[in-house]
């Protein structure tokens, strides 16, 4: 026979949750690089977080792949970024300022002549 399941406490009671700036960056750069137009580079995406969790100030230098449309890749990875930091971190975000950081052509094919 199991023992009787405690009723659920408040959250309040429960305690808290804080997550690190570190992790919430980390949530940013890998939402924007998972966005069609972001191209693979080592360096990859590179974010710098201010405000508080609930109203997010987000720089986010982005290699576009060109020629991916920039307007449109951009438009794009501000709203990947905020559904990805609501979803995993419950962190509002106010804005997300894109900078094109570089223009990466798309791999070109070896011809034989």
């Amino acid at each position: 026979m199991s023992a009787p399941v405690a009723e659920a406490q408040d959250a309040g009671e429960r305690g808290s949750l804080e997550i690190d700036r570190g992790v919430l960056r980390k949530i940013v750069e890998h939402a924007a690089s998972g966005v069609a137009g972001v191209a693979r580079t080592r360096r990859g995406p590179s974010a710098k977080l201010s405000g508080p969790a609930e109203e997010l100030r987000i720089l986010l230098d982005l290699p576009i792949s060109y020629p991916d449309p920039v307007r449109e890749t951009a438009c794009a990875v501000r709203e990947a970024v905020s559904e990805e930091l609501e979803r995993l971190a419950d962190a509002g975000v106010l804005n997300v300022e894109v900078t094109v950081s570089a223009l990466v052509p798309a791999a070109r094919r070896n011809r034989v002549e």
